[in-house]
């Protein structure tokens, strides 16, 4: 079984090639750690070896993680959020990745304020139209998408979206055009540019930097298999 570094400097070797094939800079795609069912010690090494930026996407599993790890790492909220989750995600994170209501972002919004914080989001997007997923339909985040523009306590950077699973990774690559086609839109009904597409996980994210991505998740491909992590037991 290769060891974290090992897989680190595949995984490296593998961004700097996708981007070297769709002519960017390798600095134009950020590698985010998600260590959801990891325990301290694997997000410690992680550390040890140079990444900074980490994904979680249960909020009580965060607090225990992020309170126990280097207080230099930074956190990136990638699951769905429950409205009555808000005030602590406001409180943990830097980033929300998984905005994909006007209501949950109304409720972002009334938290950051008591807070007295802005806070970067990325909308989600429901690509697929899949049931068993959260997110955005197209149709509609471009209808409510000045009223978010509006919530002066967000920032909007940009959107995420996870395919359907394919064990080809090419079958993700007309979802990753598609995410980024949207991102375009977005951009003209805004004014303004958002930089972030969050796509691409460990069995595909070499198309998704091909097809943009400035963001890719990846948590198998780094850490292994998951593992079972209890805050109880800590």
């Amino acid at each position: 079984m290769a060891s974290l570094p090992e897989n680190l400097a595949g995984i490296q070797q593998r961004i700097q090639a996708a981007c070297d094939r769709s002519g960017r800079p390798a600095g134009s795609v950020k590698l985010l750690a998600v260590s959801k069912s990891q325990p301290p010690d694997s997000i410690e090494q992680a550390a040890q070896c140079g990444l900074a930026l980490f994904g979680e996407n249960k909020v009580q599993e965060a607090r225990h993680k992020i309170a126990l790890s280097p207080g230099r790492l930074r956190w990136h909220f990638i699951g769905h959020l429950q409205t009555n989750k808000v005030r602590e995600a406001v409180e943990l994170f830097e980033m929300i990745q998984t905005v994909d209501s006007l209501p949950l972002a109304l409720e972002i919004q009334k938290r950051c304020q008591q807070a007295a914080k802005i806070m970067p989001v990325l909308l989600e997007i429901n690509v697929a139209g899949e049931s068993s997923k959260h997110g955005y339909a197209p149709a509609r985040l471009l209808s409510e998408l000045k009223d978010l523009a509006g919530l002066d306590r967000l920032q909007i950077q940009g959107v995420m979206a996870i395919p359907p699973f394919n064990p080809s990774p090419e079958q993700a690559r007309p979802h990753f055009r598609q995410l980024r086609n949207l991102r375009d839109q977005a951009e003209q009904v805004l004014g303004f540019g958002l930089p972030h597409l969050s796509m691409g996980m460990s069995g595909d994210f070499e198309v998704a930097i091909e097809e943009g991505s400035t963001l890719v998740r990846l948590g198998t491909a780094l850490f292994g298999q998951r593992q079972s992590f209890s805050p109880r037991d800590h």
